[in-house]
Order: C-alpha cells, then structure tokens, then sequence
C-alpha cells in the first residue's frame, strides 16, 4: 500500500519569501552543532511552479508499507520496548527543506525526507509513527534518557556518537557548491575550482573544513587562496549570492537542491562527500544497545532491495544521496 505519485503545487511566493524558507544553513556538521538573477526586494511576487506539496496534504502521498515480518520478528526477539506502546516515537527537527520541515497550511505537521523514512520504519516494524519536533541540540540526552526512541534528523555517523549511540544508515552525507543561475562557474570539484571565491560556508560545519583546507592547498600551490564568508542563516547567504556579494554557497545537498528547484535563482555546479576524503553517511540514530538498531536496519534494507527507498527519495529530488544498503555501525567520521 504505498503510493509514488508527487502532488505537485502552485505557489505564490515573494522571492524573497521563498529564499527565507529555507532556513539556516544545515549540514551534519551545523544542525548537530557539527547540514540567479540578483533580487529586487521590491519585486512584485513571482508565481513559482513548486515541484514540492509543502502543505499538510503532502503526508497522503507518502510512500507506506505494511509490516515486515522479519523485522517484526527481530524487534520481539530484541526484547526492546518502545517509549509509547505501539508507537515509534521519533525526534525531528523542523529546520530544512526537504528534509525536515513544518507544512505551511498549519505550521505543525512535519514534513520532508526524513518523516518519510522514520514513517516507512514504523510501518515495517509494524508501529504508529509518533513524530516529536524538537531542537536539535536536544535529541542526544533525549534519545540517550530514553524519551524518543530513536531520532532522524541529519545526523552523521561519527567514531564519537558510536559511544552513546546506534546507527543504521540511510542517506550518504553530500555537501554542494551552488552559483547563481546565470554565473559562468559550472563546475566546482576541487581545490583550484574555489581559488580567488568568495564561498559562504557554516562555521564549525564538515563543508567549513574542506573548503578551508582547499583554500590551504590553493596558496600552497600558488593560486590565489579564496576567502570564506559566514553568515547567520541560509537566507543571508542566499540574499548575498542573488546581490553578487559572494561567488558560491557551500552547503548541504539537500538544502541547495531544494532552493534550485523552488526558487530558480541558484543552481548546483558540484557536490563533495561531507567527510571529504573519507566517506560520510547520515543514519537512524538510537540509544546504545537497547536492541531497536538491527530492527530498523531490516526495513531499510527491505526498502532498498524493493525499490520503495528509491521511491521515497525521488519525491525530495534526492536520489543522489542513496545509499546501497543500511549498514550498522559502520566506521563513522573520526574523532576530533
């Protein structure tokens, strides 16, 4: 019982309001304290055909499924017993489109890529999906206290959290270089491709270290170094692309597809692992030990090998960011 059909909607919406929807930068890396033409701000608004429903009605073109038999089985089997009876209690941040946002008709439902995966995994093991929106920086004592059971939320796997915390994978981490739509820079790959830019980057982000040591390499080969350039929010930033005040955004892939696609003012010209040169993943995060990890790693893969992940992301436009399988555990980012 699932469904692959993506609603789509016109929407209204002031450039300048469509740039603000998109939030703060967000990468593993800032939203876990670790993911064009120039606008005229007196523009009349511009109707967009938005390839996102980004109202409450989104959540009846889900994909679902019904329970997996051997997932269920595994979690009986776990001896692991969920906060809510019956329930899958799971944290959210509500801070980026696609991947987790509130629907604008009543700024409280939750939507994007990872509702729709944390609703898939209720389904499989065969519970209520039970959603908490809750700030970012709190789901770790949450999760570890016991008060959600898990939490979807970008998080990266890293040799640190693996001390406190269960991972099962479902989207590799991908960070991008986005340019204006009308930019002659096509493509950003490598070091000398950022020489002499101007980049906004989030500071203390995965991307804020790649590009720094690119700029290193740059001056170190003699070519111009580039400047990286911090911003409070992604608006900001979003704002000084369209103005020409900088060269390029370096963010998550998620988050610059998304303002490509809805807002037609930017586009991606290239996209690095965020663990560059080592490989990053984002995962299922739950508390250590406590038998719901390998539960959850059967429905994902379940979804994998059927086809229904693939479907899941298409509706975000995140096919790139797919993984192969779910892996548990699997070697994360090292420690600082």
């Amino acid at each position: 019982m699932y469904t692959t059909s993506r609603r789509r909607a016109r929407v209204a919406l002031p450039a300048l309001a469509a740039i603000a929807l998109l939030g703060f930068t967000a990468c593993s890396a800032v939203v876990d304290g670790d993911t064009a033409g120039a606008i005229d701000p007196g523009a009349a608004p511009v109707a967009q055909e938005s390839p996102f429903d980004l109202t409450s009605a989104n959540t009846d073109e889900r994909v679902r499924i019904d329970p997996i038999p051997e997932a269920v089985a595994a979690l009986e089997a776990s001896g692991f017993t969920p906060i809510q009876a019956g329930k899958l209690t799971v944290a959210h941040s509500a801070y980026e489109p696609p991947l987790g946002f509130l629907a604008e008709d009543d700024n409280r439902t939750l939507l994007g890529i990872e509702p729709d995966i944390a609703q898939l995994v209720a389904d499989g093991l065969g519970l209520e999906y039970a959603p908490e929106n809750v700030a970012w920086a709190d789901w770790p004592l949450g999760v570890e206290s016991g008060k959600y059971d898990a939490v979807i939320s970008n998080v990266t796997v890293t040799e640190e959290r693996k001390d406190l915390f269960d991972f099962a994978t479902h989207r590799t981490d991908i960070v991008a270089f986005s340019v204006r739509s009308d930019s002659d820079i096509d493509a950003i790959g490598a070091a000398p491709d950022v020489a002499g830019l101007k980049v906004s980057v989030g500071s203390g982000t995965n991307q804020e270290k790649i590009l720094l040591d690119w700029f290193a390499e740059n001056e170190q080969n003699g070519l111009p170094a580039g400047e990286p350039v911090y911003f409070e929010d992604n608006a900001a930033a979003q704002l000084a692309l369209a103005s020409g005040r900088i060269d390029a955004i370096f963010g998550p892939n998620p988050t610059a597809a998304y303002a490509a696609a809805v807002t037609g003012e930017s586009k991606v010209v290239g996209t690095v692992n965020g663990g560059f040169p080592a490989n990053a993943e984002i995962g299922v995060t739950t508390a250590k030990g406590n038998g719901l990890i390998d539960p959850v790693a059967i429905v994902l893969n379940t979804l994998i090998a059927d086809g229904r992940y693939d479907d899941a992301l298409d509706r975000w436009d995140l096919s790139d960011e797919r993984v192969d399988a779910s892996r548990v555990n699997p070697p994360g980012l090292p420690r600082p």
